[in-house]
Parts: C-alpha cells; structure tokens; sequence
C-alpha cells in the first residue's frame, strides 16, 4: 500500500479514484443507481486526520484518509481495524487507490438503490458524519449495566 499524507483535503483525490474505479470496475455492473454520481462529502479534521464519506452510484462509506503521521494506524489492504467515535466503534478496511495513497473505509450503504437522488444521498452522508461525531449513549438507569455502544445497524436507523 502506498502512503500519502495529506495536508488539506482529499476531497480531489477521492473524487479522481472513484470516478476511475467508476470508468474501469463498475461500468456494466447492474447494482449501479443512474441517478447518483461519484461525490466527497463532509470531509473534516478528526483526530489528525481526514474523515468524510464518499457517495457512489454502487456505495455509500465512510473514509479515513492520513492527514498525518502520528497516530495513523496501517492495517494492510482489505484488513480490518475498529476505529472509536462518540457514536460507537466501527470496523473499516485499509485500502489504497492510485490518485488517494492508503485509506481506511467503513461501508453504510450497498447497493445505492434506496436512493431517488443526489441530493438525498448527500444529505444522508452529511447526517451520517452529524451522527458520527455526536451521537452518545444514553446514561445508564441506576442498577443497570450501561449498554453496549451504538451499532452499525442502530446508527443507521437514526438517519
């Protein structure tokens, strides 16, 4: 895999590989929804690095790209890791693209057919990151065990 740091966004180089893997792996794949398109959304600083989702016609993830070297966990191409956020822990596989350098992403949505538009699938992305980053479990009552933290399948459901 190769490593690139990334001082500003990757928004462009997210962008540029998907659209390629768009053109080159997924042309005549059928799970493709033509109302979407190759789209960066929300990307942000978190913990050093970049955070954002990337929307396609055939997915919607999560991504994690290095804005650093510090703290930057490698785990190898199509090997998982667990990454902690307010909102839980989350699995996402490392990977690496040509115009993106090693990332790390973590799916929310395949196949992309839910979706009647862009627009909603931006807006679904956006308020994936919103969750992310502020969703909390709920205090736990008095004598009780404090629950387990928000799932996959339950952060999806607040959306």
């Amino acid at each position: 895999m190769s490593f690139r740091i990334h001082d500003t966004s990757p928004v462009d180089a997210v962008e540029e590989a998907f659209f390629r893997i768009q053109r080159e792996q997924m042309a005549d794949v059928p799970i493709l929804n033509p109302a979407l398109s190759v789209e960066a959304v929300g990307f942000q600083r978190w913990q050093g690095h970049w955070l954002g989702v990337v929307v396609t016609p055939w997915c919607m993830s999560l991504l994690l790209v290095p804005g650093s070297i510090e703290n930057w966990v490698s785990t190898g191409d199509n090997k998982r890791r667990f990454v902690r956020f307010p909102a839980g822990d989350f699995a996402f596989l490392g990977s690496a693209e040509t115009e993106l350098g090693e990332y790390q992403s973590c799916p929310l949505f395949s196949p992309m057919g839910q979706f009647a538009s862009q627009a909603e699938a931006t807006m679904t992305a956006r308020a994936s990151v919103i969750a992310l980053l502020s969703a909390k479990s709920p205090a736990p009552k008095p004598g009780k065990a404090e629950e387990p933290s928000l799932s996959r399948r339950r952060f999806l459901a607040l959306r």
